[in-house]
């Protein structure tokens, strides 16, 4: 095994669904154009509520993705 150095950055989704679809879509949108990401961290979860119920979560997370050799 060999060993890894990370780098790290903090991402906020977004979703009318759930925190978990908020989680997934800031990760699924980040592997867009970043590479070798591996973990990530909720940081924060919020929401906004309209007329007594949840309309959108909002999930910040830490992601780490491994450094290029």
């Amino acid at each position: 095994m060999t060993d890894h150095v990370y780098k790290s950055l903090e991402l906020t989704g977004s979703s009318k669904t759930s925190s978990d679809d908020a989680i997934r879509t800031a990760i699924e949108r980040a592997s867009i154009s970043m590479r070798n990401i591996r973990w990530f961290q909720v940081l924060e979860t919020r929401g906004n509520v309209e007329n007594g119920k949840v309309a959108h979560w909002q999930v910040t997370l830490k992601v780490g993705f491994t450094l290029e050799e």
